[in-house]
């Protein structure tokens, strides 16, 4: 009992202060939150052996982190973006998945490494558009971009999920059957809805009314995401893949509820989210920085990630110029959140050991402060060139 009760205080105090301190110390809250677990963890604030109902918390925030990041996709306004800005991203995207299986596989690293090297996570993206303008040129192609690369992320990260589970073989291959058949099942149901609401518009007001009272946009939110969750679970699949698609439903079927994701992202951002963030720091302490060859390591990876995404943001320099597309680059390079999912579930199954998993979340937090500031330099900078989005969707 004395220490539930300690976690509890411990957590309480760090949710509280970490805004505090990432406005002194000029980073986004998510690198200083993993800082404050790593710190609280190591001198014990969380107990000498693994709490359940922390684990259990941290995971539904992982998941309720991965619903709001699908409230980033409007799959109606996705699909209205100008095809020039598409075939760039898709060649971008292209470049940067080649060039991360190709150094993987020249360097002998683990398919574990050819998931995570091409990640890209909008979550922190987010935090650039406030700060720099969600019209700026660079932050809207980042977004728009960072979507796609973001859905296949998650697609991804589904397969790499069957893959270490059940290994190369016919239960893998079962796997992906089941994932195709969901998807396209998910692509009817986008279209039978799309052809219900635009006949009968008046159905969306009715489940999520525009004056509300007894607040059931947020209801109806949490029964989609709970809802999603049950099928991963029956189906077998990836349960961070089905609370992105809840996310999805809700931002392209209600998107006249403009309130909407606020309500639900400052719910997650304020309290959810940070114990995920926080537990993942626990899991590095920072007595594991002593590892011999584990801070090399960690700046290996995150020196190769941030390089390909350098290299493959070459697509975009005809359009939009190179310190544009630098922007761009340096924006994709903080896949956080996706990096440590896809590390913890690797690292659970044994594919990974200890010191990977610790060089992979060190490497996480290097990214996001190497990003940070080259982003500050390039901007600080200014630029006269300009982006040509005139299809692109804000």
């Amino acid at each position: 009992m004395g220490t539930e009760v300690l976690i509890i205080v411990t957590l309480s105090l760090l949710i509280w202060v970490s805004p505090f301190l990432a406005r002194l110390v000029r980073l986004p809250t998510t690198p200083v939150e993993i800082i404050l677990g790593s710190l609280a963890g190591g001198i014990g604030l969380f107990g000498a052996e693994p709490n359940h109902i922390f684990e259990l918390v941290a995971e539904f925030g992982f998941l309720y982190l991965m619903f709001v990041a699908g409230l980033e996709v409007n799959v109606r306004k996705l699909l209205k973006t100008d095809v020039t800005i598409l075939k760039a991203g898709f060649a971008y995207l292209g470049i940067l998945y080649a060039l991360s299986i190709l150094i993987a596989y020249q360097l002998g690293l683990s398919f574990v490494f050819m998931v995570i090297f091409p990640l890209i996570s909008v979550g922190l993206i987010a935090t650039l558009s406030k700060e720099y303008g969600k019209e700026t040129p660079w932050v809207k192609l980042s977004i728009t971009v960072g979507i796609l690369g973001e859905l296949i992320s998650i697609i991804v990260l589904t397969l790499a999920s069957a893959g270490i589970h059940y290994g190369i073989g016919l239960d893998f291959f079962f796997k992906i059957s089941v994932l195709g058949m969901f998807i396209a099942a998910m692509a009817l149901v986008y279209y039978l809805l799309h052809l219900l609401f635009w006949w009968y518009p008046e159905i969306r007001s009715v489940m999520m009314p525009y004056f509300d009272t007894k607040e059931q946009d947020i209801r109806l939110s949490m029964a989609t995401l709970f809802i999603m969750l049950a099928i991963m679970l029956y189906l077998g699949l990836e349960l961070a893949f089905g609370a992105f698609i809840a996310g999805v439903f809700i931002a392209t079927f209600f998107s006249h509820k403009e309130d909407l994701e606020q309500k639900i992202s400052s719910f997650g951002f304020g309290f959810l989210i940070p114990i995920f963030f926080i537990y993942v720091g626990s899991s590095l302490p920072f007595a594991s920085l002593e590892k011999e060859g584990l801070v090399i390591f960690a700046l290996i990876i995150a020196a190769i990630m941030i390089f390909v995404r350098v290299l493959a943001a070459f697509a975009f320099v005809r359009m939009c110029g190179f310190r544009n597309a630098m922007l761009i680059a340096f924006s994709h390079a903080m896949p956080l959140t996706l990096l440590i999912a896809v590390a913890t579930l690797a690292y659970h199954a044994k594919s990974i050991d200890a010191f990977h998993y610790e060089a992979f979340v060190l490497a996480s937090i290097v990214e996001v402060v190497v990003a940070m500031l080259s982003i500050k330099l390039l901007a600080k900078e200014g630029s006269a060139e300009e982006c040509r989005l005139e299809g692109l969707s804000a």
